[in-house]
């Protein structure tokens, strides 16, 4: 149990929110309504990590949290707690951002979101409005009632009936949209907002919560409120292995599948985001969030078999990738690669189902010997790949990386690395070679600096030897 100094305040007519885990969405939506004016509680059993909080450290790196933590712990509108239990006794309103890991099968793992229902339900003292923010399953709001009529009975048999006024709360889903490297700007400037409520009382609730955003509001029921988050996910990385299929057919036929994008993308049915080809989407939602997905309909018996191709596509594209070194190196035994860009997207410190730690083992299983190099995601990664690892050296720019290398990759679309001095760069490297697995460079600059260059999905459009011929080849 924590110290007194250390608790929140009990008063359940204070308007209070407390936000339940101080992770990649829990601390941005509990600033966010810092932000709004709320007064609001962040609530973690994790000691240390609401210590480093509260110093003003904001454990992750996310554009804008620093600061925005730094303004509300002195606003006093933000108090980092770890007493979980208090934080919900004094909260009016308590949103759910536990982790929902993937078990081995791909279902979600549930059990934090359940251990917080019950936790919960032991200190209901007033009504409350609990809230999903957290990626769950379809009809997890239906358990968590259930949970927290089961754990508030336990306690007092009296609060068993959910039709009863005893039974003081509500559940509603209101899922995250949040974007890693854009989470702050996602909270305040969200496309949409959606909330599944199952009364008018929720329903008033966060309508009012969200009224200082002036954005639109999605109203529908609980279990239509999650399905809409993992159908969203499911559509964007079916978006992503659309355009990577594209690109493996653009390089057979001679087509640059940039331009391809560029075509379909100014079509306003489709859209130009997440049609940019490269080495396939990562992180910790994508990749969970199809797989949960593709799980929750296997166990309602209908066929998602469009997704799992899009999984299998995803999958490819470290193949796909790894051979576009070997076609440009022969041999990779012995081999000295520079690597730039570690973090699964840029904007981000998160390594979680980065594509490019799949490429970096599939490349030391070769023999080859790396130079990594991210702007933010370097301890991170050792933690995965220990600094004394064999073949592995951390560098401390992207020019260090590419010092004595016989190929540059790049893995990371961070901005860092399109404003290389590409002159400076080839100084450095033994051989000039640039493998872009983003697409991030404009092919003709890169051989006019004098690089042989790969990219994905453009290399049958056109030479990438230095002087080589711009001409599409013909079939």
């Amino acid at each position: 149990m924590s110290d007194q100094s250390n608790r929140p305040a009990t008063n359940s007519d204070d308007g209070i929110i407390t936000v339940l885990g101080l992770g990649h969405i829990g601390l941005p939506t509990a600033l966010g309504f810092a932000e709004l004016g709320r007064q609001v509680l962040g609530a973690d059993d994790d000691k240390q990590k609401v210590a480093r909080i509260r110093g003003g450290d904001p454990i992750f790196f996310e554009p804008g949290l620093s600061e925005l933590l730094s303004k509300h712990l002195a606003s006093g509108r933000f108090k980092p707690v770890d007493d979980v239990e208090a934080a919900v006794r004094a909260a009016s309103i308590i949103f759910i951002c536990v982790g929902t890991p993937q078990k081995a099968t791909g279902q979600a793992d549930l059990a934090q979101v359940e251990a917080v229902a019950r936790l919960v339900a032991r200190n209901l003292n007033g009504y409350k409005l609990i809230v999903e923010k957290s990626t769950v399953p379809a009809i997890t709001a239906q358990w968590l009632r259930r949970t927290l009529l089961r754990y508030r009975s336990a306690r007092s048999p009296m609060m068993a009936d959910e039709s009863s006024p005893a039974a003081d709360f509500d559940i509603a889903s209101n899922p995250e949209f949040l974007r890693e490297g854009r989470a702050v700007e996602d909270f305040l400037h969200p496309d949409r907002i959606v909330c599944g409520v199952d009364s008018e009382r929720a329903r008033e609730i966060l309508a009012h919560l969200y009224t200082p955003l002036n954005r639109p509001l999605v109203m529908t029921d609980t279990s239509t409120a999650e399905l809409i988050k993992h159908a969203a996910n499911a559509f964007l990385s079916t978006k992503i292995s659309f355009i990577n299929m594209v690109a493996d057919l653009c390089e057979k036929v001679g087509a640059d599948v940039t331009a391809v994008a560029r075509g379909i993308g100014l079509d306003q049915r489709i859209g130009p985001q997440f049609l940019d080809a490269g080495i396939g989407y990562g992180g910790y939602c994508f990749p969970k969030d199809v797989r949960a997905f593709i799980y929750l309909a296997e166990e309602h018996g209908v066929d998602f078999s469009l997704l799992q191709e899009v999984e299998r596509i995803n999958h490819r594209r470290v193949e796909v990738f790894v051979h576009k070194v070997h076609q440009a190196l022969w041999n990779l035994r012995g081999k000295t690669l520079g690597v730039l860009g570690l973090a699964f997207k840029a904007g981000t410190d998160d390594i979680r189902e980065a594509v490019s730690l799949k490429i970096i083992q599939a490349l030391r299983d070769e023999g080859s010997i790396l130079r990594l190099y991210d702007p933010q995601a370097m301890a991170n990664t050792q933690t995965v790949f220990p600094a004394s690892t064999e073949g592995i050296t951390y560098c401390t720019s992207a020019l260090e990386a590419a010092r004595g290398a016989q190929a540059l990759l790049l893995l990371t679309e961070w901005e860092e690395f399109r404003q290389l001095d590409l002159a400076r760069v080839k100084e450095v490297m033994e051989v000039p070679i640039l493998i872009d697995g983003r697409n991030l460079y404009d092919p003709e600059a890169v051989r006019q600096a004098g690089f042989e260059y790969v990219s994905m999905g453009r290399d049958g459009a056109k030479s990438t030897t230095p002087g080589g011929s711009s001409e599409k080849l013909t079939a």
